[in-house]
């Protein structure tokens, strides 16, 4: 029989462990013909999510968890739980439970139609604040315009690939990583199906809206340099417009034999000036940063425990 990987992250998820296994195990013992592994990643939590999953696996030897050294984030996580998963058919989802369970079998089902990829896509944000719902909704367009990559609005990280589509991101090894971008980025056939969001069982979202920005200004600056060309296009469109009202003040004076006082107008144009160029030097800065970082070659994470053979740091 095949095997299907259940890779799920988890960060201060002591809550809602017991929850999310019980009803994954419902749904997964009802479908025949595959054998299921879960793979657990405690991403340094700092509650008792290490020793809850100590005690599933030692209750359910399909059951294996790997424990970070400390909080390396989402995108660790994942990268750690795909790495580690031995099976035919990998599924990403998270442990609140705004991942439905039930899902699993409409995956394998178009898995089965020949599909290499079944993703999951909310249509409709049920208990999320429509100020956080219509910024997604608007970074999803602005990335599917700037970039190479063209990412459904409302997608989600839920979604089960075949090992071929595994092995093929495994093997993009960048440091700072936008999985979205990146399942979409390696190709493949996709089969996009539909769902309502919910709130989280228990616990809180461990999202801020500064963590969901910067995990924008991850995603554009991942897929797209269109950042530096707007700023480029800025300074030129500046240095234009500089030059036509030189132009026009130098024949103005010619003309009329006045100078054309203007001190305030000229530090108001100065200070505005400063701050196009300050917003160029960050948008440079955020890409340089990058390159940096990469260029360290750092792992990225360290494995302080796991029930796994043969794991190590990535």
């Amino acid at each position: 029989m095949k095997t299907i990987s259940i890779v799920v992250p988890c960060y201060n998820e002591e809550k809602v462990i017991d929850t999310f296994y019980a009803k994954c195990s419902e749904i997964t013992s009802s479908i025949n013909n595959y054998v299921f592994e879960y793979i657990f990643v405690n991403d340094g939590s700092s509650d008792a999510t290490l020793n809850l999953l100590k005690h599933l696996s030692l209750m359910d030897k399909s059951v294996r968890y790997i424990s970070f050294s400390r909080n390396f984030g989402k995108e660790a996580a994942m990268l750690a739980g795909l790495t580690s998963s031995k099976g035919d058919y990998v599924v990403v989802m998270d442990v609140d439970l705004q991942h439905p369970p039930k899902l699993l079998t409409t995956m394998i089902k178009h898995i089965e139609d020949g599909y290499d990829s079944v993703a999951a896509k909310r249509v409709k944000r049920n208990g999320e604040s429509k100020f956080r719902g219509y910024f997604s909704k608007k970074f999803y367009r602005i990335i599917n315009k700037i970039s190479d990559v063209n990412i459904e609005v409302g997608a989600t990280d839920y979604r089960m690939m075949t090992r071929q589509m595994v092995d093929s991101v495994l093997s993009l090894k960048e440091y700072h990583r936008f999985t979205k971008g990146i399942f979409e980025w390696v190709g493949y056939d996709t089969k996009w199906i539909e769902y309502e969001s919910f709130d989280r069982e228990v616990g809180d979202s461990k999202w801020s809206f500064w963590s969901l920005f910067k995990y924008a200004i991850e995603g554009v600056v991942s897929f797209s340099t269109t950042p530096l060309k707007v700023s480029s296009f800025i300074g030129i469109m500046f240095a234009v417009l500089s030059f036509i009202y030189f132009a026009f003040t130098f024949c103005k004076t010619l003309i009329t034999g006045i100078d054309m006082p203007g001190y305030a107008s000229t530090i108001c144009i100065v200070t505005f000036l400063g701050g196009v160029q300050l917003i160029a030097l960050g948008i440079i800065g955020e890409y340089l940063s990058r390159v940096y970082m990469e260029s360290k070659k750092r792992p990225l994470y360290f494995i302080k425990e796991s029930n796994l053979e043969s794991e190590k740091e990535e």
